[in-house]
């Protein structure tokens, strides 16, 4: 019996212990259900606030300038070539490669026989016919002479033919008589007949004689021409370049033996698109004589000449856009045919413009500009030129007024920004994230640049130290609150125990923490900070 209630005690209590252990796990599992359905407390999402940079936007005199690049050409160059064939004889010292001549130098001398010769044959035949023309001019002389005789013999015979015939009308003369002096005065007129064509004949021979003489004064004058043709000179000062004569070697005729290049009359030809291209042209339609910069770049040294625009290409030609451009460039010293420079061409000025960062300019020709609450606002701006990482526009509307220098695409129409190192400046960030990225200073040349600076933030190296004065420990805020002494020791315990504060930024913030009233923003940062 004592067996059998042991037995059914034990039972009891086993059937009592898993009933217990069934309640158990049936409540862990309803309070586990219920925790997992239950909603997540979430904190709410805070505005995130981006750190920029600003400049004031400005308006003024500007004058653009175009950048090309473009080859400097020589404006006078002469090609000496060879007129005659043959062998050089003589060259003379300056004939060599980057030599200056003057105008009318002798540089080398071809081999003048057979030349000569021919000169020399000319001449003579020049002699003859001069000789052959003074024998004609005599016998013109004499033909006329005789011409002058024969017409007074001719007037003797007349006036016999007349005496006779008054005598035989008077009886006294015979007919005979009369048929005589008819004979004479017939053969009179003949003779002066014949001495007229001797006249024209000796005229006809002294025209042939004065044209022979001509025609050999002109063979004289081309043989005087190719003795003249074996010496070749120079007709323009300058450099010798592409000297390819040698002494003893064989030329032919029109062989070029060397260049004349005049280092001191240069221009520079270069390419403008056509919009740059009509910037340039005056009210009639031609090309402004505007001012030209050229520069040669060589090994950090700058050789600089100052020009003038001087005339344009007549054609685009063929695979090619815009229009070729030639400069006469001044005092070229030190520059060459061949250099490729950098051409600076000054436009007409502009009145009334601003110059801004290209970067602070969007794609769709708008700006940012801060407005109230710090809150961004897009402005049209009409864009003008561009100049390197500058664009000129015209923005009448926004003088005066701060615009973002450098646009990031998280930046937009109703973001909120922080001007760094800007008064009263709100966080670069909130909720514990880091605020949106910045860039140094303004480059030099733009008009106002409001501050500089590293973004806001504790982590990392550029967060909490600032550049160019920017704080980002927090500026002193409008909003300025009296701590209590329980809470202000709490706040400097955390400033004083966070490790990853830049030690600048910390002294700042104690420094802060100490005064009797601190600014709202600090302690917001810090408590967002601690959790509190």
């Amino acid at each position: 019996m004592q067996f059998l209630r042991r037995s059914l005690a034990g039972l009891l209590l086993l059937s009592v212990t898993f009933g217990l252990l069934s309640v158990a796990g049936s409540s862990f599992y309803t309070a586990l259900q219920e925790r997992l359905n239950k909603e997540a407390f979430s904190r709410p999402a805070r505005e995130r606030v981006y750190a920029v940079n600003t400049l004031v936007v400005e308006a003024g005199p500007v004058t653009p300038v175009i950048t090309a690049f473009g080859e400097v050409q020589a404006r006078s160059t002469l090609d000496l070539r060879a007129s005659a064939g043959g062998r050089l004889v003589w060259l003379a010292d300056e004939m060599k490669e980057g030599a200056f001549v003057e105008a009318g130098t002798l540089l080398a001398r071809i081999d003048p026989t057979d030349a000569q010769a021919a000169l020399d044959v000319a001449r003579s035949q020049l002699a003859e016919a001069e000789a052959e023309l003074r024998d004609a001019e005599r016998a013109l002389d004499l033909a006329r002479d005789e011409l002058i005789a024969a017409r007074e013999q001719a007037d003797l015979r007349s006036g016999a033919l007349i005496r006779q015939q008054d005598l035989q009308q008077r009886g006294v003369g015979t007919a005979a008589a009369v048929e005589n002096a008819a004979l004479a005065n017939a053969s009179a007129d003949a003779q002066v007949l014949s001495r007229r064509q001797a006249l024209a004949q000796a005229e006809s021979r002294l025209d042939l004689a004065g044209t022979r003489m001509d025609r050999q004064r002109i063979a004289v004058a081309n043989a005087e021409r190719d003795v003249a043709d074996t010496e070749i000179r120079t007709a323009l000062s300058g450099v010798l370049n592409e000297v390819a004569a040698v002494q003893g070697g064989l030329v032919t005729a029109n062989e070029r033996v060397a260049q004349v290049i005049d280092p001191m009359d240069l221009e520079v030809a270069f390419r403008l698109s056509t919009a740059q291209y009509g910037r340039l042209l005056d009210e009639q339609g031609q090309l402004r004589k505007a001012p030209v910069g050229v520069m040669l770049d060589v090994a950090g040294i700058d050789l600089n000449a100052d020009g003038q625009l001087d005339r344009v290409g007549a054609a685009v030609g063929e695979g090619q856009t815009g229009r070729q451009v030639f400069a006469r460039i001044g005092d070229a010293a030190g520059l060459r045919p061949g250099d490729f420079v950098t051409v600076t061409v000054r436009e007409p000025r502009l009145d009334d413009v601003s110059v801004l960062p290209a970067v602070a300019l969007g794609s769709d020709s708008k700006v940012l500009g801060v407005g109230e609450e710090g809150r961004l606002t897009a402005y049209d701006v009409e864009l003008l030129r561009r100049q390197g990482d500058d664009v000129v526009v015209r923005a009448d509307a926004l003088v005066g007024q701060e615009i973002v220098a450098e646009r990031i695409p998280l930046l937009g129409e109703g973001v909120k920004v922080r001007v760094i190192g800007a008064e009263g400046a709100q966080p670069a960030y909130s909720g514990g994230r880091p605020g949106g990225p910045s860039s140094g200073g303004q480059q030099g040349g733009r008009p106002s640049a409001s501050a500089t600076g590293g973004g806001g933030g504790w982590n990392g190296s550029t967060g909490g130290a600032s550049t160019g004065g920017a704080s980002t420990g927090g500026g002193g805020g409008s909003d300025m609150i009296a701590l209590s002494d329980d809470r202000r020791a709490r706040l400097i315990a955390f400033v004083e125990g966070n490790g990853r504060m830049p030690a600048q930024a910390k002294e700042r913030m104690l420094a802060q923490l100490a005064q009797p009233e601190v600014p709202a923003q600090v302690i917001a940062r810090i408590e967002s900070r601690m959790g509190g």
